[in-house]
């Protein structure tokens, strides 16, 4: 149940999360109660939440993580417009690169360029 949670959010599961359940299962419970703590909405929605993250991961040039985010936020109702505001974000706190990054990301993930 957890990991088809995580899959849903982050549009698949890491083969490291996998391994983690079967070596250290007491911190694979760990880190998926932090998981769902954290991805809860609150005062931010789950929405809120991961155009945050994607224009961290973007900011952090961090391909897989982009990627990753953005396939789970389709699945929340996350639109391609508030991703890209995110985005915004990232450029003016950490520059073009970032936002290069993570449009680029996002326009393969919407198909409308192709992986490089």
């Amino acid at each position: 149940m957890e990991e088809k949670r995580l899959e849903e959010k982050i549009g698949k599961i890491p083969v490291i999360f996998k391994e983690l359940k079967e070596t250290d299962p007491d911190l694979y419970a760990s880190v998926m109660g932090l998981d769902q703590m954290i991805w809860a909405d609150g005062a931010l929605s789950k929405q809120t939440k991961k155009v945050i993250a994607i224009a961290i991961a973007a900011a952090l040039r961090d391909g897989h993580a982009v990627r990753a985010q953005m396939a789970g936020a389709g699945s929340i109702g996350v639109s391609k417009e508030e991703i890209e505001e995110g985005l915004r974000v990232a450029f003016l706190l950490a520059g073009m690169p970032a936002y290069v990054h993570g449009k680029t990301a996002l326009e393969e993930y919407l198909g409308n360029r192709p992986r490089k």
